[in-house]
């Protein structure tokens, strides 16, 4: 649901706006139904981003777990995919990510996450979300509460395991330009560099919590933005640019292009259909029909689910681990088997990098090998429940392609297809757009223009 002050409570999870909409008291609830959630007496994973509203909602996500008779295990000022690491190795009941990933300095938002580091899918969601609504919660006793305790090697242990999956040694000879957007990433990549001296060139890692560098999305504009003029001057092989939580990840090559976030996707199934044996690659109805092109190179398929990363985790668990080569969206998260399906924007950087090594090829090379798609992407303002309304008009509008409903309104013929939906995390219409070849214009300004009269 949401509220005009920008709090979405979902089968996502709790995300706000601090102070206008996201209150401690939600924080508390959403914190002690999670506690009620998971199996009593185990410890939970707590880590949180460096957004200034971060050690509030970090005292209130401890305060009730604690009081549901829970240890806490914290990690500090750390990215999701390192608590995700952390719970598979600390044998925890779940843990809590404190971030909004994206969403700019005055946002946050609780992630809930399961012992094995994965999102909680659709059924698990729905119980928490039940728990919450009818607060139901499972305090104890004085003589029973939790205890806490600081876990201070969580982020060398996290780099240990990218270490066994790449050769980081052999990655030295690249200069690559990061972006850091002033949060987790530039933790994690400095201490890299300690260990492995890798030629990484941080921009904006100075951590920041109350304004960021730039606004944390992780398209091409904002790589050509902040990227773009350092590449050539550098020298560099390759730029990334991280969100705050660093679980996306967005490119540019070698002469300051930005590339868009879509490309990420098909990159890594590229590079993973190529490497072991899983042939199936998972992504939502929002994500680049050039998939389809990449898995017939290898033998493989696509198979498409709702937005959100609840279905991507249903989709999952529907298939043994070694039958998926990757999973992701096209806003640049992606998730590997080697790391057992972790959203991890700086296991992707590597992935591209090691691509790069292998094949002796540039970036801008390596892209150029596959057939052009145009993708645009457009938000309205959701301000009226005319949301049905809009996705019937526009069925009676498009009869002549293939129809999915499954989430919000998908028509797809086959060079070109749109998607309109309601996002999760934003109160916002997303429409997107694509095309093989040229940029599909004319239907993308006309769906934007049907989607402003509806809301």
């Amino acid at each position: 649901m949401r509220g005009d002050s920008g709090l979405r409570i979902s089968h996502v999870g709790l995300r706000g706006i601090v102070g206008r909409g996201l209150t401690a008291g939600h924080i508390l609830d959403f914190a002690a139904a999670f506690g009620t959630f998971i199996e009593p007496g185990r410890p939970v994973v707590v880590g949180r981003d460096p957004r200034a509203s971060g050690r509030m909602a970090w005292e209130g996500v401890v305060s009730a777990l604690m009081a549901c008779g829970h240890e806490v295990i914290d990690l500090g000022v750390v990215s999701t995919p390192v608590v995700q690491h952390a719970l598979q190795r600390l044998d925890a009941a779940g843990g809590i990510a404190i971030s909004a990933s994206h969403n700019t300095a005055d946002w946050n938002a609780l992630r809930f996450l399961g012992p094995r580091g994965t999102y909680l899918s659709t059924a698990e969601a729905g119980e928490l979300l039940d728990i919450y609504h009818l607060r139901k919660f499972r305090f104890v006793a004085w003589d029973q509460l939790g205890g806490q305790r600081f876990d201070a090697g969580a982020l060398d242990r996290y780099i240990d395991d990218l270490a066994a999956v790449f050769d980081l040694p052999s990655l030295r000879d690249f200069r690559v330009v990061v972006d850091c957007c002033n949060g987790t990433s530039a933790l994690i990549l400095r201490r890299v560099i300690e260990r492995y001296g890798l030629d990484l060139v941080l921009i904006n890692e100075r951590v920041e919590g109350v304004q960021f560098a730039h606004e944390p999305t992780t398209s091409a504009r904002m790589v050509e933005l902040q990227l773009g003029p350092l590449m050539r001057p550098l020298g560099a092989h390759a730029g990334f640019l991280f969100d705050v939580d660093s679980d996306r990840v967005a490119m540019a090559d070698e002469q300051g292009r930005g590339v868009s976030e879509e490309m990420m996707l098909p990159l890594l199934a590229d590079h993973q259909l190529s490497r072991g044996p899983g042939k199936i690659v998972i992504t939502n109805l929002s994500s680049s029909a050039l998939l389809e092109d990449v898995a017939v190179r290898h033998g493989g398929r696509v198979l498409r689910v709702p937005v959100g990363r609840q279905a991507a985790m249903d989709a999952l668990a529907a298939y043994r681990p070694e039958q998926i080569a990757v999973a992701g969206e096209g806003t640049g998260a992606v998730m590997m088997p080697q790391f057992r399906f972790i959203y991890d924007g700086i296991a992707s950087m590597f992935a591209v990098l090691t691509m790069m090594k292998e094949r002796g090829r540039t970036l801008g090379q390596l892209l150029a090998d596959y057939p052009q798609y145009s993708i645009l992407k457009g938000e309205v303002r959701l301000e009226s429940p005319r949301v049905p309304e809009l996705l019937l008009d526009l069925l009676a509008s498009y009869p002549d392609g293939r129809i999915d409903r499954t989430d919000g309104l998908r028509v797809s013929w086959p060079d070109r297809w749109f998607h309109v939906r309601v996002s999760h995390t934003e109160p916002i219409i997303r429409v997107i757009c694509e095309q093989r070849g040229a940029p599909p214009q004319e239907l993308f300004e006309t769906l934007m223009d049907k989607a402003r009269s509806y809301s």
